[in-house]
Formats: structure tokens, C-alpha cells, sequence
């Protein structure tokens, strides 16, 4: 019998206990973690907050009960505290104050990541906020029913900070979205991507801010107002989204880390320690589109290092297959997928890349319900590689981007897509599609 602790209950924490449990019967797993619930899929807090959907019962997809009835043992509101990674045991301390001891022939860390807090002055005022856990997103929600909350800033531009913005938006709120960068988005789409979503928002109400940077919040107890390098503005709520940094407290002093302190894993998920495993956005990934260890705090990806972790602990040999980073967005009704590698990112990385643009419509011209699709897709100019694609429109294009995940993966040219078998019916594209005609666009 191999005892395995797992320390988080997220989504990471969750596949490789899942993994264990349905697939290995010699394990014995407990689960720790220092929240009150699990499984929240904080990528639907913008829909809940935005009232797109009914409630937020459905973002949890297991509980404390269906892990017990698998036969594991779990631990919930207790904080661990240390672990000896020598004599391989956790402490810990539950809510009531009790210490835990637990022992481990493994060791799972899905810490997760941490929200990054701007140390500005004023920012220990009341009404300024996170989003990261369920009761962050309880007392967003909670914020935006006071009617004497009228004025959002929403600091960071991210994909979070753009569908919380969306979300206060809908709910009746003025808001006022800032980011240092001068575009939204800018981590994920190059600017002739972003100019778009940007209009979007603007067009939708989103008062933009972009190249400005926070400097202070002011106020009397409660946050008043906004300071940034360029102006001053009155607002009743903040919620940062910043972005957010892995969660190494932990380990930080034991295993080796990356450039950015997460967990340096290999393709098993294994930590410089071989007894110890990383998974989730506290630990590295493998980028098939930079053929290299990096850093991608994806749910998605998440859940993949759990079920690798999963299977190598249970003794099945399994390989992390690596990831593009595959990635979307929707915001008032404007749809934004991409994968790999966009060309500012693939420069910033050495590479000598080319790109080809196509834009049309997504169906033949005599279609009522139609709409524009744009796309780019990003490749090495040398070995000819495809390294990333974006694509964006008002239709559902989103299973498109799953082609050019595999495409990276599996190194793919560009010349190989120029004559692709791609279905036609006018009910979903045109016979000279996008996809196509992008393809037999590149020089």
C-alpha cells in the first residue's frame, strides 16, 4: 500500500487523487487543503458575478463526500504549516487548532498560485479585491449589490480582468479597466488582435486605461480612489487582477525552482526530490511551441500534470505530452482563441518567425447568420514550424484553434495545412475557408 498526501484540492490536487483512486487499488491518498470547499472553477466567476448564469452551484463538480466515498481521507480547513521532506512528513493545523502529523510515501504540492498584490500606498483599504477563490468571487458579488457602488476600476487586463470588468458591466457598474501594457489581452494576441477587443470594449462601455500604471489607492478607511502615472479617478470598489505568481511557500527551501519560483518538474511531474510531485500552476510545463521548460497557469493544464502525476505515482509510466498554452475568451458576445506562440512572444524568444493573416466570412455570403473570422497563424521562417495561431469572431470558431494545438505539438509546417482535407457545408464554413486560404497565404 503506497500512502499518498496530496496537498490542494483544486483542480490539479483533484485529477491526481482521481487518478489514483479510479485507476490504482493499492493506494491510500489524503487530501489537505485549507479552504472550505473544492473543485470551485473560478474560470465561471465572471459569468456568476455577471449574472450569465443562473447561480454558482454548478462551477463545483465534486465535494468532500465523493472523494470519502472513493475511500480517501480529507482534510478541509487545515493549513499545513511545514513538511520535513527527510523523515517525509506533513504538519499541520486544522481551524479548531489541533496539530496533523501525516506521513507520506509521496507527495503531491498543488499549492496553485497566489494572487500578486501591488504594494502601493493604500492598499489595506476596505473594498479593494481579488479574484481567486469562491469567496472572493461571494464578496465581489456582494460589492456590486450595494447601490452606492457606482465606480469599478478593474486593475489589470488580463483574461481576468477583462470578463470581470464584462461581469461589473452587466451588473449596471461604471468601470474603469487600467493595465500598464497599452492593450489588453497582450500576453495571449498580438496588437492586430487586441485593437479589436479592445474597440469592444470601449464600444460596450468599458472606460479604457491602458498604459497607465497604479501607483496609490486613496481613501478614508474605504478606497475612494485610483492613482495612476497619469491621473487621478474617484471609484468605490477595486478588484485586482493583476496576475498571480506559484505558490512555492512549502517547498521553496528544498526542491529547485524555476526562473519565476515554481516547482522545476520533469515529464513525470517529479521535483528535484523523486518522493515529491508538483502539479498545477505551482509547478513548470513543457511548451511544445518553445521546445522548452516554461511557466502556464492553464486549469486545463492543470488538470493534465495531475493525471500525469496520477498515473506515475499508481506505477504506470506516463509522459507529459507538453502543451501550447491553448487558451480563449468571450466577452459581450466577441470570441478570441488562440494557441502556441503569438509573433511579439515568439520574437521575444529567439525566434525568426513569419506570419500569414486571413480574414472573411466564416460562412458562404448568401448565409443569414453570419460574421466575419480573423486569423493568423504564426510559424518559424526557417524550419517553417508552425509556433501559434489567433483567431477571433462573433461566431464560434473555437474548435478551430484544437487543429493548430495538435498541428504544434506534432511540428506541423505551415506548408502542410496549404491543402488540408477540410470539410465544406455552408452551414459551417465556406469551401475556400479561412484555415485555407491562410495557409496558402504564407510566403
Amino acid at each position: 500500500m503506497t500512502k499518498t498526501v496530496i496537498i490542494g484540492s483544486n483542480h490539479a490536487g483533484i485529477a491526481t487523487a482521481n487518478t489514483l483512486l479510479d485507476n490504482f487499488e493499492d493506494q491510500e491518498v489524503v487530501l489537505i487543503d485549507r479552504n472550505t470547499n473544492l473543485s470551485y472553477l473560478g474560470c465561471g466567476t465572471a459569468l456568476w458575478v455577471g449574472r450569465q448564469i443562473d447561480s454558482y452551484e454548478g462551477l463545483f463538480y465534486t465535494n468532500k463526500a465523493d472523494f470519502e466515498a472513493k475511500g480517501a481521507k480529507i482534510l478541509m480547513e487545515t493549513t499545513v504549516e511545514s513538511i520535513d521532506f527527510n523523515k517525509k512528513e506533513v504538519y499541520g493545523r486544522t481551524k479548531d487548532g489541533e496539530t496533523i502529523a501525516e506521513t507520506y510515501d509521496k507527495l503531491v504540492l498543488a499549492t496553485g498560485s497566489i494572487p500578486i498584490s501591488p504594494k502601493i500606498p493604500g492598499n489595506d483599504l476596505k473594498n479593494i479585491h481579488f479574484l481567486k477563490l469562491f469567496q472572493d468571487g461571494q464578496n465581489v458579488d456582494k460589492a456590486l449589490t450595494d447601490d452606492k457602488i457606482k465606480n469599478v476600476a478593474v486593475i489589470g487586463a488580463g483574461y481576468i480582468g477583462v470578463e470581470i470588468a464584462e461581469a461589473a458591466k452587466r451588473r449596471g457598474k461604471n468601470v474603469l479597466l487600467f493595465d500598464a501594457e497599452a492593450r489588453t489581452l497582450s500576453s495571449y494576441y498580438d496588437p492586430e488582435f487586441t485593437k479589436d477587443m479592445d474597440k469592444n470594449l470601449s464600444d460596450n462601455g468599458i472606460e479604457l486605461h491602458l498604459g497607465e500604471l497604479a501607483k496609490a489607492y486613496k481613501g478614508h478607511e474605504t478606497v475612494e480612489a485610483v492613482v495612476t502615472n497619469k491621473g487621478e479617478y474617484p471609484v468605490d470598489l477595486v478588484i485586482n487582477a493583476i496576475g498571480f505568481l506559484p505558490n512555492n511557500l512549502l517547498g521553496k527551501d528544498a526542491l529547485q525552482l524555476f526562473d519565476n519560483g515554481a516547482y522545476l518538474v520533469d515529464e513525470h511531474q517529479q521535483t528535484s526530490n523523486p518522493d515529491v510531485y508538483a502539479v498545477g500552476d505551482c509547478a513548470t510545463i513543457y511548451s511544445n511551441a518553445l521546445q522548452k521548460t516554461t511557466y502556464i497557469a492553464l486549469a486545463t493544464n492543470a488538470v493534465r500534470t495531475g493525471i500525469v502525476a496520477g498515473y506515475n505515482i499508481g506505477g504506470t509510466v506516463v509522459d507529459s505530452a507538453g502543451v501550447q498554452g491553448s487558451n480563449g475568451i468571450s466577452i459581450f458576445g466577441y470570441n478570441m482563441v488562440s494557441t502556441g506562440l503569438s509573433v511579439e512572444a515568439a520574437e521575444k524568444n529567439g525566434f525568426e518567425v513569419k506570419y500569414s493573416d486571413f480574414e472573411d466570412l466564416q460562412k458562404p455570403g448568401f448565409m443569414k447568420e453570419n460574421a466575419k473570422v480573423k486569423i493568423r497563424i504564426v510559424y518559424d521562417a526557417k524550419s517553417r514550424r508552425i509556433l501559434g495561431a489567433q483567431m477571433a469572431s462573433k461566431e464560434d470558431i473555437s474548435m478551430g484553434i484544437h487543429m493548430f494545438s495538435l498541428a504544434i505539438a506534432e511540428g506541423v509546417t505551415i506548408d502542410k495545412l496549404k491543402l488540408l482535407d477540410i470539410l465544406f457545408l455552408p452551414h459551417f464554413n465556406q469551401p475556400y475557408n479561412y484555415i485555407t486560404m491562410a495557409a496558402l497565404s504564407a510566403k
